[in-house]
């Protein structure tokens, strides 16, 4: 009954059940964190579309849009001692075209980035010199506020926008939109909300001024040279 097989599978079971409340209580204490991030400034620099091939792999040409923006963003109360890193998105939004769907959208990402926690850093893609700056930022902080204050100005795109009807120039009520996904060492993945949920608040200011797309800007033709 008392045998060493016996005793190590208590002592497992005890430890596992000591991890788990643990663990239990970390992913609890963050409902308790207040959540309060705010956008301040986000709004388009530069937006053209282009007939092309948006892709080195497209086979065929088509219209995408690329847009440049501006943000100014405080994340900070997004990062606590259980977050291990805040992947951030601004996507460009519109009315779908089929009017079938009620409330349809479209939706493309034009740029992202992941926010390590200092106790992360280990997991950046970075390279060596900007690690070493990286990890000087923290001082060897557990929380470091200021990793989750944004300050873009006329960042350029990341991806390109297309749509599969391969049209996209005028295309009217277009918004920018900021998103946030909070990932922690223990517990939920958790994504920006529109409504206020006890300690955590809607992100404020995460939608820009509506814009259109512009048309196409047609190649002139070469002048005749005078005679």
């Amino acid at each position: 009954m008392y045998t060493s097989v016996v005793r190590l599978q208590n002592v497992f079971g005890f430890f596992t059940t000591v991890a788990f409340v643990v663990a239990a209580f970390i992913a609890a204490s963050d409902f308790v964190t207040e959540r309060a991030p705010v956008v301040r400034t986000l709004k388009t620099t530069s937006v053209q579309v282009v007939r092309g091939r948006p892709h080195y792999y497209s086979s065929k040409k088509e219209e995408y849009a690329v847009i440049n923006f501006s943000l100014d963003a405080d994340l900070s109360s997004l990062f606590t001692w259980n977050t291990k890193q805040v992947f951030v998105y601004v996507t460009a939004e519109w009315p779908a075209a089929d009017h079938s769907k009620t409330n349809a959208t479209d939706e493309a990402v034009i740029w992202d980035s992941i926010i390590t926690s200092p106790s992360a850093d280990h997991l950046a893609n970075i390279g060596p010199v900007a690690m070493k700056k990286l990890r000087k930022s923290a001082g060897g902080k557990s929380i470091d506020p200021n990793r989750g204050k944004l300050v873009l100005k006329n960042q350029r795109h990341k991806y390109k926008i297309t749509h599969p009807s391969g049209k996209l120039a005028t295309t009217d009520n277009v918004t920018l939109r900021l998103h946030y996904n909070v990932q922690p060492w223990v517990g939920l993945l958790t994504w920006n909300q529109d409504v206020d949920y006890g300690y955590w608040k809607a992100l404020k200011n995460g939608v820009s001024k509506r814009f259109k797309l512009p048309e196409i800007k047609e190649k002139k033709p070469a002048s005749a040279g005078a005679r």
